[in-house]
């Protein structure tokens, strides 16, 4: 079968499509022919920290097919089975944080692949309102954005939510949902063109990540803000935060290192807070909540498999908004 496999190198360099074996699932496994998957950063940040000693590696965290083979001790689920897969490895319970969650596609093989073989557990049947693009892209970039919002922002119709940098799957789903859930919701970004697209959902404002975020918002004050970039942008998540505020981190494009002043933490008693994809229990409770409110992922663009560089290259050039994503034949 054709996979994505990275090895030998760091990187892009290390990136080709290769035939490789396919497997069999072995006890409380299925192996389930994608019909399509999504792209993550986290790929970018695999590639990137991966040595050329190490193992080939099948990438690919999100994906969506049908169950062509089934393994023993598997009674739910039988061949023919269409599903979207629960990307995170042995997460049961919400309250129950791994210290490192295991996710597909690193340290184990992923879903870049026309088959992958998974814990049953992690098959959860596919919405039927959703194409095989839109189930494909969703898992983990929604499943983060639920968790940021719901189990960690815990946000409540009415309130403020601000998202930077506007464009990225997690920043589009947490936009999407934010909304479903009848908060008001602004956000920004660089680019102008992302904005544009930005405001043909309803909006209540979005603008530049460069200007002074205080006067664009005319001193209106946020409940929640969602940081997927850290440094570059986190002194002004203080300015426009109200008092008992919440910022929910989950990512840090530009940088692990933050410098806080921490009166501006203790004092208006704001509550940072960290997370990061999330549990079984999650993956369900999204699943229903983006089926109540028929809420589909934004599509930036589908590659077929043999244009995998090419998907990343647009990702890394940070030109989509939406999802981008591989289909399989």
């Amino acid at each position: 079968m054709k996979a994505v496999i990275h090895h030998g190198s760091s990187g892009l360099n290390g990136l080709r499509v290769s035939d490789v074996e396919m497997k069999q699932p072995g006890l409380g496994e299925v192996r389930v022919r994608l019909k399509a998957a999504g792209l993550n950063h986290r790929d970018l940040f695999l590639m990137e920290g991966r040595q050329a000693a190490d193992r080939p590696l099948i990438l690919g965290s999100d994906g969506a097919g049908i169950i062509d083979e089934v393994g023993e001790g598997v009674s739910d689920l039988t061949i023919g089975t269409e599903v979207i897969i629960h990307p995170t490895i042995g997460w049961e319970r919400t309250e129950e944080v791994p210290e490192v969650p295991e996710i597909l596609g690193g340290p184990m093989d992923g879903t870049f692949a026309e088959t992958a073989v998974i814990p049953a557990g992690n098959a959860f049947r596919k919405p039927l309102y959703l194409s095989w693009e839109e189930a494909g892209v969703l898992p983990l970039s929604a499943l983060t954005a639920y968790r940021a919002l719901f189990t960690r922002a815990q946000i409540k119709a009415g309130e403020h939510v601000l998202i930077p940098g506007i464009g990225g799957g997690v920043a589009t789903y947490a936009m999407l949902m934010a909304q479903a859930a009848g908060a008001v919701v602004s956000v920004t970004s660089r680019s102008e063109a992302k904005l544009v697209e930005a405001r043909r959902n309803s909006l209540h404002r979005a603008f530049s990540s460069d200007g002074d975020w205080n006067e664009e918002l005319e001193g209106e004050k946020v409940d929640v803000i969602l940081d997927s970039i850290g440094p570059a942008t986190f002194s002004q998540y203080l300015k426009v935060i109200k008092p008992n505020g919440r910022i929910i981190s989950f990512g840090a494009s530009s940088g692990d290192t933050v410098e806080v002043p921490l009166r501006a933490l203790f004092f208006p008693q704001l509550s940072w807070i960290g997370t990061s994809m999330g549990s079984r229990e999650e993956f369900a409770e999204m699943l229903q909540f983006m089926d109540k409110h028929r809420i589909r992922p934004l599509i930036d663009r589908m590659y077929a498999i043999d244009e995998t560089r090419s998907a990343f290259q647009r990702m890394m050039a940070g030109e989509q908004f939406g999802n981008i994503g591989l289909l399989f034949g």
